[in-house]
């Protein structure tokens, strides 16, 4: 039988029938509080002049990025909730796995991309225009984005062209690229693949950020004034946040050694990662940052004194 024949039963949360409505409208707040927010953010970056900075335009792009993934991921869920069908066919799965894997690898560039930002600001401040010009920026975006393009194609190709051999039985609440290593045949391609990738798009922009934001430290540290230390660390405080929730969740996941009923737990870190982070992210970065709540409030209409 032919992959493509096949129908994905998507095992989402061991709950009793009367609470998939608590759920379902759970998921719906939190879908659309997320989308409200990072829709904000991308409109007062566009909309106020202050904002047109490298520092914000990947801020924008961060937003852009945690709308396709809540968006690839909880309208099915809440559609298979309220109406108890947890099939998907195989073209709706893999169209799943594909815009997730666009999100989860175009978002870890991104913010190691961000990480470099920060540095640059920090570590090399009088270079910072010159080194994060706005054509740069771009062109930086534009191979992120690309990249991730790249990487969910051919990882969404390589999985749906393995047979299964032990279920069609999706241990997640989305076509999760984890979840089908569980359930196809063995393939020693695939699994060098999926090792190659987790290096590149995963451990590697991770251990950059780490050693970009030991340097950071390291220099904000140094800084005589005890002012001049509160404001330089001001100015990474959020993303540093950001990056710590993603990479704690995502590691968390993925290198989560095998445990006896671990189901329940490894969906939570699962919901953490794809759904609430991606609502929180705009909320940390707008607490901290004088500049976004300025805007925000000439967005909506509230007089504000212009530094």
């Amino acid at each position: 039988m032919e992959n493509y024949t096949y129908n994905f039963f998507i095992l989402t949360f061991p709950t009793f029938s009367e609470n998939k409505t608590c759920l379902s409208v759970f998921f719906v707040l939190v879908y659309l509080i997320g989308v409200l927010a990072n829709s904000t953010t991308i409109t007062v970056v566009y909309r106020d002049r202050h904002l047109h900075t490298p520092m914000y335009l990947f801020l924008s792009n961060l937003a852009i990025v945690d709308i396709c993934y809540t968006t690839s991921s909880v309208p099915k869920l809440v559609h298979m909730l309220v109406t108890g069908d947890y099939t998907l066919s195989f073209t709706q799965c893999f169209v799943q796995m594909f815009f997730f894997l666009l999100a989860a690898t175009t978002e870890d560039l991104l913010l190691f991309i961000m990480t470099y930002d920060r540095y640059v600001a920090i570590c090399n401040p009088l270079h910072y225009h010159h080194m994060l010009s706005m054509k740069k920026c771009i062109w930086l975006l534009v191979i992120t984005w690309l990249t991730g393009c790249i990487n969910s194609i051919v990882a969404t190709l390589a999985t749906s062209n393995i047979p299964l051999c032990y279920s069609n039985t999706v241990s997640q609440f989305f076509c999760d690229f984890k979840s089908f290593s569980k359930i196809t045949c063995s393939n020693v391609g695939f699994q060098l693949y999926s090792y190659i990738g987790a290096v590149l798009f995963g451990f590697g922009p991770f251990l950059c950020s780490i050693i970009s934001y030991t340097r950071v430290i390291i220099i904000i540290l140094q800084i005589k004034s005890g002012d001049g230390r509160k404001k330089a660390f001001s100015t990474c405080s959020s993303h540093l946040v950001v990056l710590s929730l993603y990479y704690v969740t995502w590691l968390s996941v993925y290198i989560m050694p095998p445990m006896k009923n671990s189901r329940v737990f490894e969906l939570t870190l699962s919901i953490l990662c794809a759904i609430i982070t991606p609502m929180l992210n705009p909320l940390i970065y707008s607490v901290r940052n004088k500049d976004v709540k300025r805007a925000v409030m000439k967005l909506v209409g509230c007089k504000v004194r212009e530094e």
